[in-house]
């Protein structure tokens, strides 16, 4: 059985989303058990509200929790007894095989480092979503995590995203590309440049080169590769970008009837077209590199759909070790490189 925390506090929706989300990744993998922590009163309340298996999931009472609000450092510090690191604790403990939460990501990211710690060998843990391309899905790393990130550092961010992709997405040799302004070896800021024949040297990856941000949506690259600063900027706006097409698509569907019928004529393509760019049903970013366990960040407003498949996500990471992969491949790197 894989254990898996949700955090069901600190959310923009709250509990009430966490625990559809729960219920629903419960029956959707039968090979999962759910700890919910948070306020027990409200949790109970809520889940009478459904029909699940009462033997996979148990409900860890908290009386405290971490807001946006809270300096995070100081936070995962001082409140023990919150449901983020109770959460955590339960994963360091080995009483669980990842974590969900969508509460405050310098939190997250604090307690993920703090109370789990790096594994050996790990300069820093980077976070890294998947991004929809026409071609499939792209994993962005760093996004949010680490915006000050040395050469070496963005190398092995590059091997863990190469590591993830083969296991999790099934890609054979992922090619990996560095964000920059040009394609040309001589372009990009000092840390790109300086990163560049990093890359070229490491002989773990598929490196391809530079890719300017607008080759991204056509995954003109399987690792996309950049310091958390650049990364989250993409993220944000790829995010924005998205609900804005969606929303001018629809809103030039209903102008006319001549429209509406046509757009009732294409509805069930058009429909398949878009949930393959339908973020919710990817998962959220995990953080990689970690001692042991899964940490999943999934973003403030998600809803039900987001945590059911988080819980899917921690599933398939938990059975295929990506966490022991990357562990043992960055270790016969550095092994290598001795």
């Amino acid at each position: 059985m894989i254990n898996i925390v949700i955090d069901t506090l600190g959310g923009d929706n709250g509990a009430p989303a966490a625990v559809e989300g729960a219920v629903k990744g419960l029956k959707n993998n039968p090979d999962v058990k759910l700890y919910l922590t948070g306020k027990k009163k409200e949790l109970d309340q809520l889940l009478s509200g459904y029909t699940y298996d009462k033997k996979r999931l148990e409900v860890v009472d908290c009386s405290e929790e971490i807001t946006c609000h809270d300096a995070p450092v100081e936070a995962v510090k001082k409140k023990k007894d919150s449901s983020l690191v109770v959460g955590l604790n339960l994963v360091k403990e080995g009483k669980a095989d990842a974590f969900i939460s969508a509460g405050s990501s310098g939190a997250v990211l604090a307690g993920g480092s703090l109370i789990i710690g790096r594994a050996k060998g790990v300069k820093r843990t980077p976070l890294a979503p998947l991004l929809p391309t026409s071609e499939g899905m792209s994993l962005l790393i760093d996004c949010g995590a680490n915006v000050d990130a040395k050469p070496e550092v963005l190398v092995q961010f590059a091997q863990m995203g190469s590591i993830y992709m083969e296991n999790i997405m099934g890609v054979k040799k992922p090619r990996v590309a560095i964000v920059n302004i040009g394609t040309e070896e001589e372009k990009g800021n000092a840390l790109v440049k300086e990163t560049f024949p990093l890359l070229k040297a490491c002989k773990s990856i598929n490196f391809i080169g530079s890719i300017e941000s607008r080759e991204i949506p056509f995954g003109k690259a399987d690792v996309i590769l950049t310091e958390a600063f650049v990364g989250n900027v993409i993220l944000k706006l790829y995010e924005g970008l998205s609900k804005m097409i969606l929303k001018e698509i629809k809103k030039s569907m209903m102008k006319t009837l001549k429209s509406k019928i046509g757009a009732l004529m294409i509805k069930k393509s058009l429909k398949a077209t878009l949930s393959n760019f339908n973020a919710s049903n990817k998962g959220g970013a995990p953080l990689l590199g970690l001692k042991h366990g899964l940490l999943v960040k999934v973003h403030g407003n998600s809803k039900d759909e987001e945590f059911a498949s988080a819980v899917l996500q921690c599933r398939n990471f938990v059975k295929t070790d990506v966490s022991g992969k990357i562990i043992e491949g960055l270790a016969k790197e550095e092994n290598t490189a001795e």
